[in-house]
């Protein structure tokens, strides 16, 4: 596959990506208060399949490994709003199944190599390792929202969150700078700002007059 289609591929994933930020930023700054539009996790959804695409076609397992990890907390905070049941049950189905099948075929028509994607000489074993672990981190933002969200019963996003997604963004741009990989650096650099702005609204929110 060309390389400018699978930079295309990610580009459009941040894109998204940085739209459901601009999407939640502009919501928020207008009720003076964090909000979580379902449109957000939408928006996530699609991205993040996007993402893990780019990922695979880059060989780059800790892109894949991330997004793998979120794309069925997005579907479980659209199901906490109640807009999950509403989508028809073929789409429900497809959206589930297919990243699923994709990934199963991919492991058994002996063309994913295992060994290739998780020692690529392109990234040496250091920045690997960096890259997992910022990739972890920047995930566990989206276990602890989807924990948190789970105890209230409705989808939220809470201040540790944007601390993790600080935290994280970070990270993973120290490995974009490294891996040489606008794709990341664009989307986490734009991301970064406005996750410092949600920690800010959140701490307006709740100071104590």
């Amino acid at each position: 596959m060309s390389v400018w289609l699978i930079y295309t591929i990610g580009f459009v994933a941040q894109l998204l990506f940085s739209a459901r930020l601009l999407l939640q930023w502009f919501l928020s700054e207008k009720s003076k208060k964090v909000e979580t539009p379902s449109l957000f996790w939408k928006i996530s959804l699609l991205a993040s399949f996007l993402l893990f695409l780019y990922g695979y076609l880059r060989d780059d397992f800790a892109i894949m490994l991330g997004q793998s990890l979120t794309y069925f907390i997005y579907i479980r905070n659209l199901h906490l709003q109640g807009h999950w049941q509403k989508a028809h049950v073929l789409f429900r189905g497809f959206l589930i199944f297919f990243p699923i099948a994709v990934v199963f075929y991919a492991y058994n028509n002996g063309e994913y190599d295992l060994e290739a994607l998780l020692k690529n000489e392109a990234i040496p074993v250091w920045l690997f390792w960096l890259g997992i672990v910022s990739q972890l981190l920047f995930t566990f933002r989206f276990i602890y929202q989807w924990l948190y969200s789970e105890k209230k019963k409705e989808s939220q996003l809470p201040l540790g969150f944007w601390i993790l997604s600080v935290s994280g963004a970070s990270l993973i741009l120290l490995y974009a700078v490294f891996r040489r990989d606008p794709v990341l650096l664009f989307g986490h650099g734009a991301g970064l700002i406005i996750y410092l702005r949600n920690i800010m609204i959140y701490k307006k929110q709740h100071e104590v007059v």
